[in-house]
């Protein structure tokens, strides 16, 4: 084990795993949903599906990693959360509940249920346990029959199904009708299902999600995914998601990689590996960090946790692929910028942003997208490939 991943290894068992698990409310069960930039907690706060599906997921991933029985406690008092964010009548997974299991936000979007996939198809990876695989199943039925139409995968619906304004995965001042996001993390969602079940069903919608990524959202003159998309899938603005793109970069690799299809591999992997390429010489920045976007050519140089998750990951798998120094180096000053400026010493987790002079923007430690989940898998997959 190198230096840098005995660092990851410990990040992982003596910051997040401690932080994360100090959240969990026995009185309403799920996790506390907010906390600020000052380290107060909201023990009320909004309980949002797709941080209680990422906290299932980190929990249930930690546990099949370490093996650790406090983890398996931690996602199965999260899996009895998530259960309750269920819509009983309509099926599909609320937006968010409030402290009390009410249904809050009752939007039924996509993004959603792919994450609630994700979750418990991971669950039920390591626990062997039945029930949370059906359930999954029940989701992935809801999405092919409820969240998709002729031209592909749909975005925000009402709690009875009916369209609705996708403001939730819209940003930049458009409001998409489908995105690149969602489409990217239905692919995430049906490739934990498929590594559960091995269902044909699920293997061939994801081949078909890989054929709609290489003709609807990868740009080959610009090497890079679209974003935003009307119904027809004509993008609606010239965007750059750096963060993105390098997450698509391993992340996709990685259902190849599943599938196994030498064919496929060989039509999609350039593709994943040009945008790595391209992110490195844009977005990257020799000990500073990754940048988060470029929106009609200006580069929004905010350094977002997420993305520098992802940024270490897909230039470490890059060089995997590829055995290229410049990426297994940019992978490596990642992590060192990450320990040096991201994870604050108070408790242990990543500030959310940072300027590129290295201040804090002073957003919430913990919020609905906020989570254990890329910088968690970030630290479990270092683990994993034991190389950094």
């Amino acid at each position: 084990m190198t230096d840098r991943t005995a660092q990851v290894r410990a990040h992982l068992t003596e910051d997040l795993i401690p932080f994360w698990k100090s959240l969990r409310d026995d009185t309403r069960g799920g996790y506390v949903s907010l906390v600020g930039s000052d380290l107060t907690r909201d023990p009320l706060a909004e309980r949002g599906c797709i941080l209680n599906s990422r906290i299932l997921w980190f929990f249930a991933s930690a546990y099949g990693a370490l093996g650790e029985e406090s983890l398996l406690g931690e996602a199965a008092h999260a899996y009895e959360a998530l259960l309750g964010m269920l819509d009983p009548v309509n099926g599909g997974m609320y937006w968010s509940v409030d402290a009390a299991g009410h249904p809050l936000d009752t939007t039924k979007h996509t993004y959603n249920q792919a994450f609630a996939v994700y979750a418990l198809s991971t669950y039920a990876r390591v626990t062997g346990e039945r029930a949370p695989l059906d359930l999954a199943f029940r989701i992935f039925e809801t999405i092919e029959t409820r969240c998709r139409d002729a031209g592909g995968y749909l975005e925000a619906q009402s709690a009875d199904w009916r369209p609705a304004g996708n403001d939730k995965l819209s940003e930049n001042g458009v409001e998409a009708g489908r995105t690149m996001n969602t489409l990217l993390h239905v692919l995430e969602g049906y490739t934990a299902l498929y590594e559960a079940s091995g269902d044909p069903r699920v293997r061939e919608r994801l081949r078909e999600i890989l054929d709609t990524w290489e003709e609807k959202v990868w740009n080959p003159e610009k090497r890079r995914q679209e974003v935003f998309f009307d119904p027809d899938w004509h993008t609606l603005i010239d965007l750059h998601s750096f963060g993105h793109d390098i997450e698509t970069s391993w992340l996709a690799d990685h259902t190849l990689e599943v599938l196994g299809d030498e064919a496929l591999t060989a039509r999609i992997r350039p593709k994943l590996l040009a945008m790595a390429e391209e992110t490195l010489k844009l977005a990257w920045t020799a000990g500073n960090g990754f940048s988060a976007e470029m929106e009609r050519g200006k580069v929004d140089t905010t350094r977002v946790w997420w993305v520098q998750a992802e940024a270490l990951l897909g230039f470490l798998h890059a060089w995997g692929l590829t055995r290229e120094a410049r990426f297994l180096d940019a992978a490596r000053d990642q992590w060192d910028y990450i320990r040096e400026k991201v994870i604050d010493p108070r408790c242990g987790e990543w500030r959310w942003s940072l300027r590129e002079d290295g201040t804090d923007t002073g957003k919430p430690f913990v919020e609905p997208w906020k989570c254990p989940y890329h910088n968690g898998r970030m630290c479990l997959e270092v683990l994993r490939l034991g190389a950094l």
